[in-house]
């Protein structure tokens, strides 16, 4: 998919054609769509294909003819069971006075582009337009980390009650997806800072400015995504054992209620056996059969409250 904007004032107008000071935004773009861009803007159509790899990393690209930012951004891949928190590469590119960006979904670091709701965005102020694409960036991911938190701190409440293994499997791949981020953000970091070292940006003092904001703001990303790692580590450790030990304790209470249910097994086979019942107790009388089944219980009960008592003192 390929959509084209372009600033009037303070108005984002999507038109049909590309135009100078313009923005052409291509989603997932087909082989003909790449090859209608790349010949008319005269671009090696790989540079387009670049944000298409999903293993492709952050870098800078500065040509003669065009020039590449191309950072990683977070993402939620979806599943039946829990979603994996991901990043997916998104270029923008600079040719002819037209700003290209390039990704392969659709992502919400461009859709308050798109629907004219960034404050001070023209098609036509280009460094400007891509700090703010980068700016978004940084923040997305902020977000992204604090869902991640509130996340893990629901799996930490199940945890604490949890026999199974499934919460331990959720946490690890919130672990993953902080790998991910970590990754990502280091990388967008070195983008950022060698952009601030080019021409591109340093000839605008307000935009040089705003690349400031953008690098701490992704500084703030990567120790909070460092933090919550050491965090999550952690407590897969804790609650490894955790689980562990409510294990145990289930194992413990089987034990005891077998115990228990086999005392009057033992009883009652001894009482069943196909032998004189001379000299077995209450053989004999009358009601005997009653009084060797409360008696059983009489035990049963006992040993029970016994092993409770020595629960209790542990």
């Amino acid at each position: 998919m390929i959509e084209y904007f372009f600033s009037e004032g303070a108005n984002l107008k999507k038109i049909d054609i590309p135009s100078d000071g313009g923005w052409i935004n291509m989603i997932n773009p087909d082989e003909s769509e790449i090859q209608k861009i790349s010949q008319r803007y005269m671009l090696d159509s790989d540079v387009i294909k670049d944000a298409l790899d999903l293993d492709e990393r952050s870098r800078l690209d500065l040509d003669e003819e065009y020039t590449m930012i191309l950072v990683n951004i977070p993402a939620l891949e979806e599943d039946r069971e829990t979603d994996l928190y991901t990043t997916i590469p998104l270029s923008i590119i600079v040719v002819d006075d037209v700003v290209i960006t390039v990704c392969s979904e659709p992502t919400p670091v461009l859709t308050r582009f798109r629907e004219g709701m960034v404050r001070d965005f023209r098609t036509q102020m280009r460094s400007r337009f891509i700090l703010q694409i980068l700016f978004r960036v940084a923040t997305m991911f902020l977000g992204f980390l604090h869902a991640i938190d509130k996340k893990s701190e629901a799996i930490e409440e199940r945890l604490t009650k949890s026999t199974r293994n499934k919460e331990l499997y959720e946490l690890l791949k919130l672990e993953k997806s902080l790998l991910y981020f970590t990754t990502a953000l280091k990388s967008n970091e070195a983008v950022m800072k060698k952009l601030f070292r080019t021409n591109l940006i340093r000839k605008y003092p307000d935009d040089s400015d705003l690349l400031e904001d953008v690098i701490v703001e992704n500084e703030q990303a990567i120790e909070m995504a460092t933090i919550y790692s050491g965090i999550l580590s952690g407590l897969m450790d804790v609650y490894a054992s955790v689980i562990s030990n409510n294990m145990n304790v289930i194992m413990k209470l089987l034990a005891v209620v077998t115990i228990v249910l086999s005392i009057p097994n033992i009883i009652f086979a001894a009482y069943g056996m196909n032998v004189n019942g001379k000299g077995m107790p209450f053989s004999t009388w009358t009601n005997g059969f009653s009084i060797i089944i409360i008696l059983s219980l009489i035990i049963s009960v006992l040993v029970g409250v016994y092993f409770q008592k020595i629960s209790k003192l542990k």
